[in-house]
């Protein structure tokens, strides 16, 4: 068969879900979820150089051609877009992520314009909820003074401790930044400012043990960590990766005991939190796991409307849609076929990952980590196994307790 380009195939053009034909799922009944979460790329630099980074050492590297900073002409448009969409579907209820590169690069005030813009567009019939993820490096009394003005919540990306963060988050000459972040996120913790801590992101690393960084993580007191799988897919996979074994898995299976039986709750996992809702029978609220439609859109920089910028990690042009606020509406995205896909459940699983048992709660993995060139998306997520053991581990131990709470019940209920 050959390589893709020795086939003449541009990557993409070919493989799932190109050929995905939005007209038959309309004529079907299904219909798109609007958009709920707008992801904006106010500053396209970083002031870090995470190797892992997907949208500066991956496959994409489009970032080259984006403005540094989202102009104040692109920030009025898109506040009407939004505004528009909101309106159309009568949504009373938004979250707006203020992302990068790193968005303080963008500066105190520019921030500012931004949210004020967008609030006055989507008026008083509609509510914003704002966060802003960042490394965390900029973090001062000026930036804090005024997300606690204007209500935005602070994310931070934190991998552990001193030697496990400093391993991947460094400077461009090799520096490392843990005292920098540190520094950041005790000014975050303070009484004034604690209220805005929104959580910590933590990419895993297989080098770091598992128990010891979540209980570096828990040091400064997060109400929310969310552990993030290394991108990686089919034709790159991640570090440490396995045709066999499950090595992301039991990493996470470690760090899940330690959380699941404390005596106290420490702190809440997103992706634990989201695989028992699911084991419960409850939709996921997260792109990571579960059948639930991806609702959320990406404005770059340059005004672009694409989709979530993870996909960057899969190849160069993933999340190009050729769509523009100045021109389209966020409606015209929402029936695109590369967009439909994330939103049609079941009908977007492999042959493979239907027919598993925990396909429910799983959904394939999250979608850039399902990518195979020649196929595309159509694929189990190529941390399936990992997943698997993660997924089955965490069912067994909620299983066992529920059986251990109506034996406890029944030796309570007085005879009859």
């Amino acid at each position: 068969m050959g390589t893709n380009a020795e086939r003449g195939i541009v990557r993409g053009e070919a493989e799932w879900p190109a050929d995905l034909d939005v007209g038959k799922l309309l004529e079907s009944g299904w219909r798109p979820t609007p958009f709920r979460q707008f992801i904006l790329k106010l500053h396209s630099r970083c002031n870090l150089a995470c190797d892992y980074c997907y949208v500066y050492e991956m496959a994409d590297q489009g970032w080259r051609d984006q403005p540094r900073r989202m102009s104040k002409q692109t920030i009025d448009r898109v506040a009407g877009r939004i505004a528009e969409h909101a309106g159309a579907h009568g949504l009373t209820r938004v979250e707006i992520v203020l992302h990068g590169g790193e968005p303080l690069l963008a500066g105190v005030e520019h921030l500012r314009y931004s949210v004020h813009r967008l609030r006055a567009a989507l008026g008083a019939g509609v509510t914003a909820s704002f966060t802003v993820q960042t490394n965390g490096v900029l973090l001062n009394e000026a930036f804090l003074r005024l997300f606690a003005e204007l209500d935005v919540r602070v994310g931070v990306s934190l991998d552990g401790d001193e030697e496990g963060h400093d391993r991947h988050r460094r400077r461009a000459q090799g520096a490392g930044t843990y005292k920098e972040v540190r520094a950041g996120l005790e000014r975050l913790t303070t009484p004034a400012y604690r209220h805005l801590f929104n959580g910590l992101l933590c990419t895993l690393d297989l080098a770091g043990d598992p128990v010891g960084t979540y209980e570096a993580l828990l040091e400064f007191d997060p109400p929310m960590v969310d552990f993030l799988l290394p991108h990686g897919n089919w034709d790159t996979p991640p570090p440490g990766w396995t045709v066999t074994g499950t090595p992301y898995g039991d990493w996470l299976v470690a760090v899940f005991d330690r959380w699941y039986h404390a005596p106290v709750r420490e702190t809440q996992v997103r992706l634990f939190g989201e695989i028992m809702r699911l084991l419960l029978g409850r939709p996921s609220r997260s792109e990571a796991v579960g059948l639930s439609p991806v609702a959320i859109v990406v404005v770059e920089a340059n005004g672009s409307i694409e989709q979530v910028d993870t996909l960057k990690s899969a190849y160069d042009g993933a999340t190009v849609t050729l769509l523009h606020v100045l021109r389209d509406s966020f409606d015209t995205a929402l029936f695109l076929p590369s967009v439909a896909a994330r939103q049609v459940g079941e009908q977007a699983l492999s042959e493979r990952c239907s027919a598993c048992e925990i396909a429910r709660v799983c959904g394939g993995g999250l979608y850039p980590h399902r990518y195979r060139s020649g196929t595309g998306f159509r694929n189990p997520s190529v941390y399936g196994r990992d997943l698997y053991r993660l997924i089955t581990h965490i069912g067994q131990v909620m299983a066992g307790d529920l059986a251990a709470l109506k034996v406890a019940a029944r030796r309570a209920t007085p005879p009859g």
